[in-house]
């Protein structure tokens, strides 16, 4: 089968084509499109492949791609700008803002706490159905009547799914907007094809996920309050939490499920991240200076390795490199997706694919940013 593949790469970039049609050939890659920009222009912006399972409908210039968590710093993002606009300092408690979050022991977790994995709720207790996935009410209150499964602060565990509803709910009692209605303001003021939530009139642009199946199980045991219940609970409480069973379901892609369903382009997550690197466009200099700095760092039972975790985002690590810059920041998704910045490069990277392979990092995404880096 011939592959088609379309955009533009400055000659100087001519190694991220390289990688980007090699990712096909060589690497199992169905349908994808990486961007790049350099100090506020773009220098790459390729697409290729297919659309569809069935490789029968091309990748188009629109399509957009559900990128999972690779959207944890967009929702984080989100709230750091409300707590900017009516300065709420980040080692408030949670409660201040959500009063209701207090319930069973939680009165004590801070906003700094839930922006870096500390909050102690990466699992909701109650059990719920995939109905109550597509509320937004019912997440966040069976969110905040849980009782946490270890003593806010005290150690990080990835949120793997909770995350958009807790950051997503604060962001949302200070700016009176939910998630969707917040992102698609700042989307459409930077320029970037991103969405928590997506519009009726998009659905078509969606890039069907190619996801291998891991069914949820048929019911959840008993809460133990061990952490093999809260694993299991974070990722399969609602059952679709994790898009299992759901993802290309016009429900999942137009619920609100920020650090699971964030759906765009490679473009909007370069323009997301090089709209950071310009001095208060998106955030302050001091704000995003804190949000890109390590806030924790330790072993994660969910994760199953050491981790360090920013708010929201991630550092360059070795076990998880963006580039080889420790200023470096930005977050991988499930599958391969990713969106970082190098603030001393001046570079801004997006890539979104639609064949999803169950980790971060591939094969696909290593071989682009070596290009990139390469090409530097």
């Amino acid at each position: 089968m011939t592959i088609a593949f379309n955009g533009d790469c400055a000659r100087q970039f001519s190694r991220v084509r390289q990688a980007f049609e090699v990712n096909f050939s060589e690497r199992g890659e169905v349908g994808a499109a990486v961007t790049v920009t350099l100090h506020g222009e773009t220098v790459v912006d390729l697409w290729g492949g297919s659309f569809d399972a069935a490789q029968t409908v091309p990748w188009q210039e629109t399509t957009i791609a559900n990128f999972y968590s690779a959207g944890k710093p967009i929702i984080a993002t989100l709230l750091l700008r409300e707590l900017e606009k009516f300065d709420v300092e980040l080692d408030a408690p949670i409660a201040d803002v959500w009063p209701e979050f207090a319930q069973n022991g939680k009165e004590h977790a801070t906003i700094r706490h839930a922006l870096c994995h500390r909050a102690g709720v990466p699992a909701i207790g109650r059990s719920l159905t995939n109905e109550d996935l597509w509320i937004w009410s019912t997440m966040t209150s069976s969110l905040a009547e849980t009782r946490p499964w270890f003593e806010p602060g005290s150690r990080h565990v990835y949120h793997t799914n909770t995350y958009g509803h807790l950051i997503g709910e604060l962001s949302r009692r200070l700016s009176g907007m939910t998630p969707h209605e917040t992102l698609e303001a700042l989307a459409t003021e930077i320029d970037a094809d991103l969405h928590f939530g997506v519009p009726v009139d998009d659905l078509h642009r969606c890039a069907e996920t190619i996801l291998d199946s891991k069914a949820s199980p048929a019911s959840l045991p008993p809460d133990d309050g061990g952490e093999g219940s809260m694993i299991l609970r974070s990722y399969f409480n609602p059952p679709g939490y994790s898009s299992f069973g759901v993802v290309n379901t016009e429900q999942w892609r137009r619920a609100e499920v920020p650090s699971t369903n964030g759906h765009g382009s490679a473009r909007g997550l370069a323009a997301f991240y090089s709209a950071l690197l310009v001095p208060g466009k998106v955030l302050s200099p001091q704000m995003l200076m804190e949000a890109t700095a390590v806030q924790s760092v330790g072993p994660c039972p969910v994760l199953g390795v050491d981790v360090s975790f920013c708010l929201g985002f991630q550092p360059s690590t070795p076990q998880r490199p963006f580039g080889p810059d420790d200023a470096s920041f930005g977050h991988f998704g499930t599958g391969g997706a990713v969106g970082f910045a190098d603030p001393s490069a001046g570079i801004s990277v997006g890539y979104v694919m639609n064949h999803v392979i169950p980790r971060w990092q591939s094969t696909r995404n290593r071989a682009l940013i070596s290009a990139v880096y390469a090409s530097l």
